[in-house]
């Protein structure tokens, strides 16, 4: 018989978390075969998740011969996997497909007893792209702490006074990225959303693609907000960006850095319109390419060199959810299908090496006729 099998800890197993809603830091199988799921975990959990799956069997390791086996000596490595093999067996599944990531050791365990391994991460994602209730409450609250340290960061830039020198300063300190990112990663912690600490504050001196930014920030040029906090209680992410421009520009870059704030809130607009089921994220992406090109901008369909950055050279977006990059693409891979119940990060921006980057982004939720905006975060 064929069967469903995951295998880690819900802290860092996007797929295990959809399937057990809990944090759980230690090691775990899940297994669903003809609509029987089945959870092996220690007694620390046991009761927990009962009452979080009352339709699921769950059973402890040491109950399934785990203890035993570490009794006679075995290590608990080659005792863990043993206890999973016999598990898997009883339940019946002859036959497993499993996520990419599932540990090779225990896959080649499996086989040893017999057990076919296949790969499916097609499969597996498919579970759990359409967004559940808790989960999309779990992303809405990470968005509104997104916005949260989108407000901090745009207080503390508004406060900035252009020096003499191209820099800026608040109070007569020069304003680095680092006090902009320190400021919006206690604004989303304080909202229960915490930030990684590579989240972005860029400018042309100093944060190409997904460098976070380092030192003094420009007066007079784009500085590119990226923030993406995770909600604690419920492990979702959100993921949302912002073109921030403190001071004049200089003559020779005032048209360029409008005429490309322009286009690229133009692509994010046109993009969400198109957003419905059964669109592709390439079709979005294609869109998006086609308006760029349209003005003269390189893209990635009509750059020559692998390593061009100038124009539109990454996708449009990802799927945002238990992982903040997780299907559907919405690039030149973006082949699947949006389904209602996605939620999509769109992010269309232009890098030019006179200016640095403009870029703006969105949080979607794919509705059964179009979409709704998550964001609420004016593009300014």
């Amino acid at each position: 018989m064929s069967g469903l099998l995951l295998f880690g800890d819900t802290e860092r197993s996007a797929a295990l978390r959809h399937e057990i809603p809990l944090a759980v830091i230690d090691p775990l199988l899940f297994a669903e075969v003809d609509g029987r799921r089945v959870v092996l975990t220690s007694i620390l959990e046991r009761e927990r998740i009962t009452r979080l799956l009352p339709g699921a069997e769950v059973l402890d390791f040491a109950a399934s011969g785990m203890k035993d086996l570490l009794k006679r000596g075995v290590s608990r490595p080659d005792a863990e996997r043993e206890t999973v093999a016999r598990v898997v067996r009883e339940i019946g599944i002859e036959e497993a497909i499993v996520p990419g990531d599932f540990p090779l050791a225990l896959a080649d365990h499996l086989r040893s007893h017999g057990i076919a391994v296949t790969v499916d991460d097609e499969a597996v994602e498919l579970r759990r792209r359409a967004k559940g209730a808790a989960e999309l409450e779990g992303i809405r609250a990470a968005q509104r702490a997104a916005e949260a340290g989108m407000t901090a960061a745009g207080k503390l830039l508004s406060r900035a006074q252009p020096t003499g020198d191209g820099g800026l300063e608040v109070g007569g300190e020069r304003l680095r990225a680092e006090d902009v990112r320190a400021a919006l990663r206690a604004a989303c912690a304080e909202a229960g959303a915490p930030c990684p600490p590579d989240v972005i504050v860029a400018s042309r001196g100093s944060g190409y693609g997904h460098d976070p930014g380092t030192g003094p920030l420009p007066s007079g040029l784009p500085i590119v907000v990226d923030l993406w906090p995770r909600d604690e209680a419920s492990s979702c992410w959100a993921d949302m960006t912002r073109t921030f421009l403190v001071g004049d520009p200089a003559p020779e870059h005032a048209d360029l850095i409008a005429a490309h704030r322009r286009i690229v809130a133009l692509a994010l607009e046109r993009a969400k319109v198109a957003v419905r089921p059964g669109v592709t994220g390439r079709e979005l992406f294609d869109l998006a390419c086609d308006l760029f090109e349209s003005e003269g901008h390189l893209t990635q369909r009509t750059a020559e060199n692998d390593d061009e950055v100038e124009g539109f050279q990454f996708s449009l977006g990802h799927g945002v959810g238990l992982e903040v990059h997780e299907a559907p693409s919405l690039g030149l891979a973006g082949h699947d299908p949006l389904l209602a119940g996605d939620v999509l990060a769109i992010e269309p921006g232009l890098w030019d090496s006179r200016i640095g980057e403009v870029r703006f982004e969105d949080l979607v939720l794919v509705t059964e006729d179009g979409c709704e905006t998550l964001t609420r975060f004016p593009v300014t």
